[in-house]
């Protein structure tokens, strides 16, 4: 069996292990390109040609021996994610979904999204690729509305640490137990340069004043991660904490052992998982809070042909991909498994109540707002279908 896995630009032929990394021979596999596999007599053992790249990785289905297809993930080392091998569940939540506003507020783009409880008021924050912005939204009734006080009314627009540019703002998170230590954004870009990558994690003071936040820190990925397009790149994060890493034993893909919290000075309490949109690959970073350097921990493999947001329920301690329209809505739950690393444990389809809309934000409620062991999810949809961009399900409050 050969496979071409162009976004991290490798060849690899699964029957006798052999593992060709761009970064050895520095050569590259192009948008439309092809590669063929020759026998050392230098007859011709297999070929592939494309005129894109896959956004998993190219591979014959059934697993060596079908034609060359567009793979569910890449998985390096064992057999091809074939289209048709796996099945999703249905939606655990109820299957009706609500739109909940506010109308008219974002004009398109809303991306992230993070659920926060603030002393005896609920905040849903929301992130908007462009113009980047940030939004606090409140309760309004049963909808939401966006908090009219301190400058929020209309999002203030983000910009990068020397205060310029339009920053790309696609997932949204925030370390420890609220947002009092800034909230981190996921971006794949400067909208005013927007042919570059520049994949970044940054973090914004959100009682900062002003129509406007500059980020007071800038964690620059770009080189970390394999090459993707300019709107293709990161798209979802999300924080999980050491204690629960260190109690499901993580392995620490940098280290070849057991992630240790003490190896990383200034990281804070916990680590950042961030998403790709053209791989559904994601990958865990500790990040050095006093300065901009930073270490990747592990890669997770999704089984996603994208991943639009990353969510981790702290109370089920479950970390949720989930895509868009380009998947069907379809979601994930990862789980650290027996050998420490984070594998797909459930995989599920959405409510069938909701269109297959251009979801690119998902936010989970805390069970503090449990009622009948149902809590409320949001969706966001970056193409404001019908004037809505935000819809809202429920999930259960207990294990599933």
């Amino acid at each position: 069996m050969f496979t071409t896995r162009v976004a991290r630009s490798r060849v690899v032929s699964d029957s006798s292990d052999l593992v060709i990394e761009e970064s050895s021979l520095g050569f590259a596999l192009d948008a439309a390109d092809s590669a063929r596999l020759f026998d050392p007599s230098g007859g011709l053992v297999d070929s592939y040609s494309w005129t894109s790249h896959a956004a998993t990785t190219f591979g014959r289905c059934p697993n060596g021996a079908g034609p060359f297809v567009t793979t569910l993930a890449a998985t390096k080392g064992t057999v091809n994610a074939c289209p048709g091998d796996v099945s999703f569940l249905p939606w655990p939540g109820a299957a009706t979904v609500a739109a909940v506003g506010p109308v008219g507020l974002f004009n398109g783009n809303l991306s992230g999204l993070v659920y926060e409880v603030i002393g005896s008021t609920n905040v849903l924050w929301g992130a908007r690729n462009g113009p980047g912005s940030l939004f606090r939204l409140v309760p309004n009734g049963t909808n939401w509305a966006a908090d009219t006080t301190n400058g929020w009314a209309t999002g203030k627009t983000l910009r990068y640490p020397n205060g310029t540019g339009d920053v790309d703002a696609e997932g949204l998170t925030f370390a420890g137990t609220d947002s009092t230590g800034g909230l981190f954004v996921a971006a794949e870009r400067d909208n005013s340069v927007n042919s570059i990558s520049r994949n970044s994690i940054l973090r914004f003071d959100p009682a900062a004043p002003g129509a406007s936040l500059t980020a007071t820190h800038e964690w620059n990925l770009t080189a970390d991660i394999p090459a993707t397009g300019a709107n293709v790149g990161l798209e979802a994060i999300t924080w999980i904490p050491d204690s629960l890493l260190v109690a499901r034993g993580f392995f620490d893909e940098s280290k070849a052992r057991a992630y240790n919290p003490a190896d990383y000075p200034n990281h804070g309490s916990g680590l950042f998982f961030v998403g790709v949109e053209a791989t559904g690959m994601v990958y865990a970073y500790s990040l050095d809070q006093a300065g901009t350097n930073f270490t990747r921990i592990a890669m997770i493999t999704t089984g996603l042909a994208g991943v639009m947001d990353l969510q981790f329920d702290r109370d089920l301690n479950d970390l949720w991909a989930v895509c868009d329209n380009g998947c069907e809505g379809r979601s994930v739950v990862l789980r650290i498994d027996t050998t420490g690393k984070f594998t797909v444990a459930r995989r599920f389809e959405r409510p069938t109540g909701m269109p297959n809309l251009n979801n690119e934000g998902f936010a989970i409620a805390p069970a503090s707002l449990c009622v009948s062991n149902t809590k409320p999810v949001f969706w966001a949809d970056d193409s404001e279908t019908d004037g809505q961009a935000i819809r809202r399900g429920t999930l259960p409050c207990s294990a599933f």
